[in-house]
């Protein structure tokens, strides 16, 4: 069944600028996939459990007040222009330093307090989905260059498919990722701990109290609680690089399974990336309140960010970040639901 792509108003900030709501459905009983031009926000993901019932599996807001009100949370967000932390908020790149806005202590997360996540992007429909697209300007919370940036959502039988592409009139960097926390029992279930995961990930960056990766090489992930290279449930706190086997592809591979035992619901992710971040949501006390009405607590969703390693505009061993006029930045992450008929099996 061919995608059916729709439009609707989602409302207005502040400022007078509309935001819009992009469906996209696979079938009256398939995956359907909500997505905001505010922050390109992945607002909801809809997919059947094992016995055919469709439920609500993002973390998420049903308003656009809420979204404004706590983008820190990043539900659902196109991240960037630099997914991850950058120490010290500033990199040198071509021999001069660039001081970027710091808004996680003293280091630049996720983009900066005026992050792509919190912009609202232009769209149009193309076959299958939505494709966002924006003009950074030069300078954009201390980012050098210009970037011309797409980032296009395609929906198919089971699977989303997102796919970032990037260029630039100066030499920069840019590392971008969506941040959808995904509960596979259905949002508002209770905590997603008990979800089976697996990860193609011999190796992680170990990270010190302010999440930025200590000196030396990635650490084998073997006798530790970050290996996850046989299928296991997900249980303490992560907010984690995981160094995905095979580095960066051309074309995506599968790196990440994902079950929930209740609901038969599974995950398969697919990546170009090298890295996948992996964080439990554990800021999260109970205080926000998402579409399903349920206060959120820690492990209500986990997000599965694929993304090149935080810090590595400082860090000249980990795959580079840095984009220069005349080339592309392309990076290609997919969704792939389905059902398993019961039994914990292996992912």
């Amino acid at each position: 069944m061919r995608t059916q792509v729709g439009r609707e108003p989602f409302g207005t900030l502040d400022d007078g600028t509309r935001v819009d709501r992009w469906t996209l459905e696979s079938g009256p009983a398939g995956l359907r996939v909500r997505i905001l031009t505010y922050g390109g926000i992945v607002q909801t993901v809809e997919a059947p459990d094992r016995d055919g019932v469709r439920g609500q599996l993002a973390l998420g807001f049903a308003d656009l007040a809420s979204y404004a009100a706590h983008g820190g949370s990043h539900f659902g967000a196109l991240v960037g222009r630099y997914a991850n932390r950058i120490a010290g908020a500033s990199f040198v790149l071509d021999g001069r330093t660039r001081a970027l806005t710091p808004n996680n202590g003293r280091h630049s997360l996720h983009g900066g307090p005026g992050g792509f996540s919190r912009l609202v992007w232009d769209a149009r429909e193309v076959d299958g989905g939505v494709q966002l697209h924006r003009v950074s300007p030069d300078g954009e919370e201390g980012f050098p260059g210009a970037l011309d940036v797409r980032v296009t959502y395609t929906l198919s039988p089971g699977a989303l498919r997102i796919v970032s592409r990037a260029t630039t009139d100066a030499p920069t960097v840019v590392n971008l990722t969506n941040h959808t926390y995904l509960n596979l029992g259905g949002d508002g279930s209770g905590s997603a701990a008990g979800h089976e995961l697996r990860l193609a990930a011999s190796r992680y960056t170990p990270v010190d109290g302010t999440g930025i990766p200590v000196p030396g090489a990635p650490a084998d992930v073997t006798g530790t609680r970050f290996d996850f290279r046989a299928a296991r449930a997900v249980a303490g706190a992560y907010d984690h690089n995981f160094v995905l086997d095979g580095g960066v592809c051309e074309a995506p591979r599968t790196v990440a399974e994902l079950y929930d035992p209740r609901s038969g619901r599974a995950l398969e992710l697919a990546t170009t990336e090298p890295g996948l971040q992996l964080y439990t949501a554990d800021h999260l006390d109970g205080t926000l309140t998402g579409t399903s009405g349920v206060p959120y607590g820690p492990a209500a969703g986990l997000a599965l960010e694929t993304q090149h390693f935080p810090d590595s505009p400082n860090r000249p061993d980990f795959p580079s970040t840095v984009l220069r006029p005349g080339e592309s930045y392309r990076s290609e992450t997919v969704y792939a639901f389905s059902v398993r008929p019961g039994g914990a099996g292996t992912p």
